[in-house]
């Protein structure tokens, strides 16, 4: 069934007022559409630019409510907000990505369960619940492993990496974890992690961004390439993983799912998150259409957006680390270069590997622009990278 399209002048609802949803709120507002953000922050970058800001917390009922009578949908920006927020809304309003694939993605148990249970592979893994479960855990994973708390955990933030698993080595982390549920993984010789971003309306029309190509540090994204480097019968492969995933979560909205390829070229689902995706901001400068104007384009039941990538791109995070003493990085390294485009987010306080900001490198050749990218980043972190301290591509 055709729904009907929600047309520029309404009011959108957005969950969250982090950079992604002042990204997404600078798309709707260059469509015509009017913002109403809910965050509990004050100075939360959407909530300060927003046509209307709500402080309050998710679950407070009240405002839930004040926001549902406002707009005309609603849409989040991280997928944390409780799945029971998405649920209460969707029963008065237009809501986006589904409630029911947003608890999947919050908690890393269910994810993984829902991905073998569709024929998705993960990485070997073992679920720790109570103390009593690491025994059996340790049987499973052997060698180098990974625990990760199963909820709230985000740019390597809620992990421990093992050089050896053993029962007193996951005990001792699992303690450190606050002894919450987490999930122990396989660590495998990686060749490379690539992520793709999707999108898919309401009637099942899927559109699917280029293969993007990213490098971490610290847990931490630090840059992506597009094109990424992968040959075309691993390109078909992860195109056709999305779609499966896609269809099993019975899913609507933009969804960035996150892979890892071994050395033998096995596939391996990391995560997803029901929403624009960090490895997805090169799309703002380099695509006929962005993935937050997708995410509008599902919302409001328009026709999903061309996602063809205009030209190679190398985009790079900007971390706090940058602001030493809390002065600003000198961005005239940047804004001197005709191929550059700065994103900066707003935020008010720089710390330690908070992502303040962005650029992207555009231009023909890949090569050149990865060589042009980590030139630029030295330069803006103003110490060699072998002498430690900041974190640099």
């Amino acid at each position: 069934m055709q729904q009907k399209m929600i047309l520029p002048g309404a009011y959108i609802g957005v969950l969250g007022g982090g950079q992604l949803g002042s990204m997404f709120l600078n798309e709707a507002r260059r469509m015509g559409y009017k913002i109403a953000v809910l965050d509990p922050d004050p100075n939360s970058p959407a909530g300060r630019i927003a046509d209307k800001h709500i402080q309050a917390e998710y679950t407070d009922k009240k405002a839930l409510a004040e926001l549902s009578q406002l707009c005309a949908a609603i849409t989040t920006e991280f997928e944390n907000v409780p799945a029971e927020t998405l649920h209460f809304l969707s029963a008065q309003i237009e809501v986006s990505p589904p409630p029911q694939a947003v608890a999947i993605a919050q908690d890393r148990i269910l994810e993984k369960n829902f991905m073998c249970q569709n024929d998705l592979a993960v990485v070997p893994y073992a679920v720790i619940e109570k103390k009593q479960d690491i025994r059996l855990a340790t049987e499973k994973i052997t060698g180098k492993g990974i625990l990760k708390l199963a909820r709230f955990g985000y740019d390597g933030k809620g992990q421990i990496l093992l050089s050896t698993v053993t029962e007193q080595s996951v005990y001792d982390a699992f303690v450190s974890l606050g002894e919450k549920p987490c999930v122990l993984e396989q660590q495998i010789v990686l060749d490379k992690e690539v992520s793709i971003v999707a999108a898919c309306s309401k009637q099942g029309e899927i559109a699917l961004y280029a293969i993007a190509e990213n490098r971490h540090s610290d847990g931490i994204l630090d840059y992506t390439q597009i094109p990424a480097n992968v040959n075309i019968v691993i390109q078909q492969q992860i195109e056709e993983k999305a779609t499966h995933l896609i269809r099993a979560l019975q899913y609507h909205g933009v969804l960035a799912i996150e892979f890892f390829i071994d050395q033998e070229e096995q596939i391996y689902i990391n995560e997803i998150a029901p929403r624009p995706h960090n490895s997805g901001h090169y799309t703002l400068d380099a695509c006929v259409t962005s993935q937050f104007e997708q995410q509008i384009r599902t919302l409001c039941h328009l026709g999903l957006g061309d996602t063809t990538t205009l030209t190679p791109v190398v985009m790079v995070n900007l971390l706090g680390d940058l602001w030493h003493h809390s002065k600003a990085p000198d961005w005239q390294v940047l804004l001197a270069q005709g191929n550059v485009v700065l994103h900066l987010y707003g935020k008010e306080e720089a710390r330690p590997g908070r992502k303040m900001g962005h650029f992207c490198c555009l231009g023909a050749d890949p090569h050149l622009l990865i060589s042009q990218a980590k030139d630029l980043k030295q330069k803006l972190v103003g110490v060699d990278n072998h002498q430690g301290g900041v974190t640099t591509i």
